[in-house]
């Protein structure tokens, strides 16, 4: 009995503060003070919990379950507004919910109605079809997109898709220039993912050295990347980690 007096007393302490510090309506404190832990609760679901969902952190966790639970979810939803409008917009939006389930073969033609019925620049868009081209196993088409694209002011983008065409001409045997164009990359764009790349490549051509040299690079960039960084990655990096251990004890 005692311990569940403690906790009912806790729980009041802190809904209390938490009043008072949030300038609620005081009718409140009088409601935590009076029915304990059942007025806590109510506290807790009609003030505290409401703002808990308007953060953007608590909504990204909460469509992560629920894409878990419900994995097409999205892509009924993006179906069900292409039926009702059958617009650019929409077509590039069930594109990326198709995309976003890895089902490259099946986005590419939404990706390429999309954009013929708005024709502009669209860079990200185009981008996109390269890539879901690109997993879909097209390097044609994807190298066709890339080499296609409208110039942009961002740095970035422009790294991405230098990036993916550096991938695609590694697929299609040119590695001379997929090597060039990586090392292009190397101060252009966050993380380390071109230097795990290149180094991967210069791996599967024997040249362990090299490799090595880079791995090294990447553990340097890894060390100062967050954990947010990292975390988007990882499988990436846990690789550039293991095979720099495995090198180092050759």
């Amino acid at each position: 009995m005692i311990p569940i007096i403690g906790f009912s007393l806790i729980v009041q302490v802190a809904c209390a503060v938490h009043c008072v510090r949030g300038g609620r309506n005081q009718l409140w404190l009088t409601v935590i003070i009076l029915f304990s832990l059942p007025g806590c609760f109510a506290y807790f679901l009609f003030e505290i919990l409401p703002g808990l969902t308007a953060r953007r952190e608590v909504r990204t966790a909460q469509g992560a379950v629920v894409r878990k639970l419900d994995p097409e979810r999205e892509l009924r939803a993006a179906r069900e507004a292409l039926e009702t409008a059958d617009t650019a917009a929409n077509r590039i939006a069930l594109a990326d919910r198709l995309a976003d389930l890895e089902r490259w073969a099946e986005a590419v033609p939404e990706y390429e109605a999309g954009i013929a019925k708005a024709p502009g620049a669209q860079q990200g868009a185009r981008m996109r079809l390269a890539a879901a081209a690109f997993e879909a196993g097209d390097t044609a088409k994807a190298r066709a997109v890339l080499e296609a694209l409208p110039e942009t002011s961002s740095g970035v983008e422009a790294g991405r898709a230098q990036l993916l065409l550096a991938r695609v001409l590694e697929d299609q045997g040119e590695t001379a220039r997929a090597l060039a164009l990586y090392r292009e990359l190397d101060d252009r764009l966050p993380g380390a993912e071109p230097q795990c790349r290149q180094a991967a490549l210069l791996m599967r051509l024997g040249r362990k050295d090299e490799a090595r040299t880079l791995l090294e690079e990447v553990e340097w960039r890894v060390k100062r990347l967050s954990r947010h960084e990292r975390g988007q990655q990882l499988e990436m990096y846990d690789w550039a980690e293991r095979t720099l251990a495995e090198l180092r004890g050759s």
